[in-house]
C-alpha cells in the first residue's frame, strides 16, 4: 500500500462490537486495539494504570470479532520496560492469548533492541515515536513533538534507528506535518499518523473520538466523524420516559399471553 501511495485506514477497538464495526468495512485496513482503552473504558486516568491482564481480556474479545482488519495491540506500561527475557514472555502472552497479530510499542531509539528481540522472534511490532501517551507525565503533558531543531532531529534519528531494528510500521503522534512528510519519505516502512499533517502512508483514530463519545479533552487532530453520544443520550431519555409513563412496553404488541383456558385452571376457583 505503501509502495501503491494507498493510504493506510487505521481504527482503534476495545470490545467485540467494535471489533465487528471496524471489520465491517473493507475500507479499513488495521484493527488497533490500543491502550487508550484505559481512559476510554476503563475509566483510568491515563494509560499508564492498564495491566497486562486487561489488555489481554480486551484484545480476545477484539479478535473474537475481527474478521480481515490486521489485528495489532499496545504492550501496556511496564510490560517491555523490563529485561528482554520478560518483555519477550508478556510479549508472547499477547500473540497467544490476546490472539493478536502484531504489537505497537511507544520509545525512540532506546528500545531498538526489544524491537530488534521481538522481530527476529516472528512478531511484528508497530512503533510509535513523537508525543509518548506512557511518558506524558515525564514529556510534561500532552504536548507537541519535534517542534525545535533538536526534537526533530531526534524524532528522525529515532524512527530511522526503529526501522532497521525491524519495525514493519511506525505512528507518527503529534509532531509537524513537515517533519511528518519528511520522515515518510526517508523510511522504507509505513507510517501511522495521528495528528502529524495528511501526507503520512496512513491515519489512525481513537474509535470514541471518531464516533463523538468521548465526553473529555478534543485535541485539535481530532474529527468526530459520528455523534454516536447525542443518539444514545436521546435514546436513554426516550426508554426512561416510557417506562415512567407506562406506555413501555406495550400490553398487547411488547408483552406475551397465557392461554385463557390454562390461565382459568391455573387461577384459584372462586367459593
Amino acid at each position: 500500500m505503501k509502495e501503491k501511495s494507498t493510504p493506510i485506514t487505521m481504527l482503534t477497538a476495545y470490545d467485540y462490537p467494535s471489533a465487528l464495526a471496524c471489520s465491517s468495512n473493507s475500507h479499513v485496513d488495521i484493527t488497533l486495539v490500543g491502550d487508550s482503552l484505559a481512559q476510554v473504558c476503563l475509566g483510568y486516568k491515563s494509560t499508564t494504570e492498564l495491566s497486562l491482564a486487561e489488555m489481554i481480556h480486551h484484545t480476545r474479545a477484539v479478535a473474537r470479532g475481527t474478521t480481515h482488519p490486521f489485528l495489532v495491540a499496545d504492550m501496556p506500561f511496564g510490560s517491555y520496560q523490563i529485561s528482554l527475557e520478560e518483555t519477550a514472555r508478556n510479549a508472547i502472552r499477547l500473540i497467544q492469548e490476546g490472539h493478536v497479530e502484531a504489537l505497537k510499542l511507544e520509545g525512540g531509539s532506546e528500545i531498538s533492541d526489544i524491537v530488534r528481540k521481538l522481530a527476529g522472534m516472528g512478531i511484528p511490532v508497530m512503533a510509535h515515536v513523537g508525543l509518548l501517551p506512557q511518558r506524558h507525565v515525564s514529556m510534561s503533558g500532552y504536548k507537541v513533538q519535534g517542534k525545535d531543531v533538536e526534537g526533530a532531529k531526534r524524532i528522525v534519528r529515532d524512527a530511522l534507528a526503529l526501522e532497521e531494528a525491524g519495525a514493519f510500521s511506525i505512528v507518527l503522534e503529534a509532531i509537524p506535518k513537515e517533519l511528518a512528510t519528511y520522515v515518510t519519505q526517508r523510511l522504507r516502512i509505513p507510517t501511522i499518523g495521528i495528528g502529524a499533517g495528511p501526507h503520512t502512508d496512513g491515519q489512525v483514530l481513537v474509535w470514541d473520538d471518531v464516533m463523538g463519545t468521548w465526553a473529555g479533552h478534543k485535541a485539535k487532530f481530532v474529527r468526530r466523524f459520528g455523534n454516536i453520544k447525542a443518539e444514545r443520550d436521546s435514546a436513554i431519555q426516550s426508554y426512561a420516559e416510557a417506562v415512567k409513563l407506562r406506555t413501555f412496553p406495550d400490553e398487547n404488541s411488547e408483552s406475551y399471553s397465557i392461554d385463557k383456558a390454562v390461565w382459568d385452571e391455573f387461577m384459584p376457583k372462586s367459593s
